[in-house]
């Protein structure tokens, strides 16, 4: 087995952020009469060492900031948010994009091409403006937002239980559908979130246009993009067991009309300017068992997909298993044990007429790529974890990667979905009939 690079991709972010942290004391909020202000400031140095290119440098160091500023006024029957958002970008690399298939040499480069290759940039547009209906149909579980908000799939209920919370933040929510927190930009939705919240079960409905931003500092605009989303989640509670699961649909719509990254020929790639249409169906069950050893976790996540991938039948899927045991020995340090394996499909053919790749939609690929040279696509990858937790305030968390490809004829991709209307938002590097990807190791 092959190995497409055995060089390494390193970045280290290092920042000031000056919110409240988890575990601390959160101040009293500002209130303008029966206003509440809110706002934040990250500032963020980010170093990188990318795969070592022919030309090019891979190696630099830029600034990012990002300023947001809300208003919020809480209401019985109805609320509203107004948030302004401002990143600026500073010292961005001019000379960290590659020729040919080597491309952009980490997210410093990313962030240089989609603002126009200008090295200090900068945008003030609103995050987030929304309503929400509460008491809708005189029901107190139902409401509805309208406007522009952020969301992630996945988080529909917050767990009470604080083992599966910690799961379900760090390996389900915003998966498919997220902000993309990680990045200085960030993105939101444009549309409707309808919600009826149960004490044993949640049914959620949103239909919305993601907007841009993640990399492109002007987060004002649409993209000729739009999903609808529904879920189910039911809750399992026992004397010593808590669960949840969750079943969803997800349909997709890209209508840009830009070239897609596949595994076909460029020129049959440039001839297909037809839309994505898919549909994303599946679900995912997490349990906790709490023994006289110490709790037992598991999660099983799925999803299939159908549709059409411009003139190509789209038809792909993936699967994640994951466990863990929080051993009680060692109690100074909570130390937690978990290991898994995922499986997210690729296309075995590129000239048929089928597309085999599975396709991850809007994610927030921060928490399941944390040094993101790799995404959901055309992966496979069986992983260990070990997080010991000697103060209430420190986590310290030791992952290990074994990555590969799916298929030896797919491509490697790299991305996080559509920011912008003429740059598709996943990036692919030809593999070279080669499957072995990279063995990450790393502590944080």
């Amino acid at each position: 087995m092959g190995y497409l690079s055995s060089r390494y991709a390193l970045v280290c972010a290092m920042g000031l952020s000056l919110v409240p942290v988890w575990g601390q004391t959160a101040p009293e909020p500002i209130k303008l009469g029966s206003v509440i202000l809110s706002g934040s400031i990250r500032v963020r140095s980010e170093s990188w060492e990318w795969f070592t290119p022919s030309s090019g440098d891979p190696g630099y160091t830029f600034p990012g900031n990002q300023l947001r500023l809300g208003l919020t006024h809480p209401g019985n029957a109805f609320d509203w948010t107004f948030e302004l958002e401002a990143p600026i970008l500073l010292g961005l690399p001019d000379n960290a994009v590659a020729p040919g298939v080597q491309g952009q040499l980490g997210q410093g480069a990313g962030y240089y091409v989609a603002n126009t290759r200008k090295s200090n940039v900068g945008m003030v547009f609103p995050h987030q403006a929304f309503i929400r209906i509460k008491n809708l149909f005189g029901s107190e579980a139902t409401s509805l937002r309208v406007g522009r908000f952020e969301f992630q799939d996945g988080a529909e209920v917050t767990a009470k239980n604080p083992t599966l919370g910690v799961i379900k933040r760090d390996r389900v929510n915003q998966r498919l559908i997220g902000p993309f927190v990680f990045t200085h930009v960030l993105r939101s939705f444009d549309g409707f979130h309808f919600v009826h919240n149960k004490p044993k079960i949640n049914y959620t409905l949103t239909g919305a246009f993601p907007t841009r931003g993640v990399f492109q500092v002007d987060g004002w605009g649409w993209m000729k993009t739009a999903f609808a989303y529904g879920s189910a989640t039911g809750q399992v509670q026992a004397k010593k067991n808590t669960g949840e699961w969750r079943l969803f649909g997800i349909y997709y719509d890209d209508w840009r009309h830009i070239v897609k990254q596949d595994n076909r020929a460029a020129a049959a790639r440039s001839a297909d300017l037809a839309n994505i249409r898919i549909g994303t169906y599946g679900g995912h069950y997490v349990h906790v068992t709490d023994t006289s050893a110490g709790p037992v976790d598991f999660l099983a996540i799925g999803a299939g997909q159908f549709g059409k991938w411009g003139t190509l039948d789209h038809r792909a899927g993936m699967v994640d298993l994951e466990g863990g045991y929080q051993p009680k020995i060692l109690p100074l340090l909570k130390p937690w044990l978990r290991g898994g394996y995922y499986y997210g499909s690729g296309d075995g053919n590129p000239n048929d007429n089928k597309h085999g790749t599975f396709f991850q939609i809007l994610p927030t690929a921060r928490p399941y790529a944390r040094f993101p040279f790799f995404d959901m696509m055309n992966n496979e990858d069986r992983f260990g974890m070990l997080s010991i937790r000697p103060h209430k305030r420190v986590t310290v968390k030791t992952e290990t990667h074994a990555l590969r490809l799916a298929s030896r004829n797919d491509l490697w991709y790299i991305g996080g979905g559509a920011f912008q209307p003429w740059t598709f938002g996943y990036q692919s590097k030809a593999a070279g009939g080669a499957r072995g990807l990279a063995n990450l190791t790393y502590t944080m």
